[in-house]
């Protein structure tokens, strides 16, 4: 939920929908978008991923959204957790 890159239920009724969270660091929304737009195009495990989907019927902006969530937190993990201002504004402090 950090990155914004998190999906939000916008549901009524019996229509069941998702919507992109706006909140979260759009700086890091704005990298992981780039990252993920240069990987559909050069990545092969990424290109075959997004193939898989469209064939399942997702479109490129549901297909986007769930790369973008995926690296961040394949990014995450390789942090470890850690970053370098923590919610609480002290530096180094670890996410819980």
């Amino acid at each position: 939920m950090l990155a914004g890159a998190a999906s939000v239920q916008a549901s009524s009724g019996q229509v069941v929908r998702h919507r992109l969270n706006r909140g979260g660091d759009r700086q890091l929304n704005r990298a992981l978008h780039t990252i993920v737009m240069l990987r559909q195009v050069h990545h092969g495990p990424t290109r075959a991923y997004t193939s898989r989907r469209i064939a399942q019927g997702k479109s490129q902006r549901e297909i986007r959204r769930c790369l973008k969530r995926t690296l961040a937190r394949q990014l995450y993990r390789l942090l470890g957790g850690w970053c370098p201002m923590g919610l609480s504004g002290q530096k180094g402090e670890r996410f819980q």
